[in-house]
């Protein structure tokens, strides 16, 4: 399972305790910052598209909106988001549960500028039940992201 994959993951970093698991559903914004009782801005989404021929996450913030104008002047490509299937063949968790930590080899991660505003945001840990409260230093550490980018809608 995704999650198990995660928190050894993040045991590595002696951070497995810091996973959190709900009995109930964060597999939307909505049910997560239910969940944790925050905004639902603070919540790290985690969003799967296919880029020339390779799966691609873009990790936003909760509220934010990709803008497909700006989606293309960065990657050259139209938005075209994975299928729940592509999602868990290409990435390695399922929908709900996508984060950017312990994904498959070939996935490549950016964080939008929408998470800088926040301290501290909320990452899905593999599971449509858990998330980690991570300051924007430690996203930008264990998500291995390779660059911030500016694709969401103001």
């Amino acid at each position: 399972m995704a999650i198990e994959n995660v928190k050894a993951f993040f045991k590595q970093y002696n951070m497995d305790t810091r996973i959190q698991e709900f009995e109930a559903s964060s597999a939307t914004v909505e049910l997560a910052a239910s969940a944790l009782s925050c905004e639902p801005e603070r919540i790290a989404k985690t969003l799967s598209f296919m880029v020339d021929g390779q799966a691609i996450l873009v990790v936003t913030a909760g509220a934010a909106k990709i803008e497909n104008k700006k989606f293309k002047g960065h990657f050259k490509t139209k938005a075209k988001m994975l299928s729940p299937d592509q999602v868990i063949d290409l990435v390695g968790h399922a929908i709900g549960g996508v984060c950017p930590f312990a994904v498959k080899k070939d996935v490549s991660v950016y964080l939008d500028i929408s998470l800088k505003r926040f301290e501290t945001v909320y990452p899905a840990c593999g599971s449509s039940n858990s998330a980690i409260e991570l300051t924007i230093e430690e996203l930008e550490k264990y998500s291995g992201y390779i660059e911030w980018i500016d694709v969401c809608k103001e």
